[in-house]
């Protein structure tokens, strides 16, 4: 954004299918911008095809660092919850 001269809070967000590359999220909310996610409704016909495209465009980055520390994120999360109290 610095190099378009744009502010922050310029109107610009960034939004994210719900559950992928959340790292990303935490990481533009941590410089101050504004991201959302969404999540995709309607008919399943037309839903799964959709999701199906988002997943295989996002293939390519599953081996990166972010994804393998949102991996870990998530494990650690699901240990915490299901550890006896």
């Amino acid at each position: 954004m610095s190099e378009l001269d744009k502010d922050k809070s310029c109107g610009v967000y960034f939004g994210q299918l719900l559950g992928m590359a959340d790292h990303l999220t935490f990481t533009l909310a941590k410089h101050g911008y504004k991201a959302y996610k969404y999540v995709p409704y309607g008919p399943i016909d037309e839903v799964v095809p959709y999701l199906i495209r988002r997943t295989q465009e996002n293939s390519a980055i599953l081996g990166s660092p972010g994804v393998q520390l949102e991996r870990r994120m998530v494990g650690q999360e699901l240990v915490r919850r299901l550890r006896p109290f």
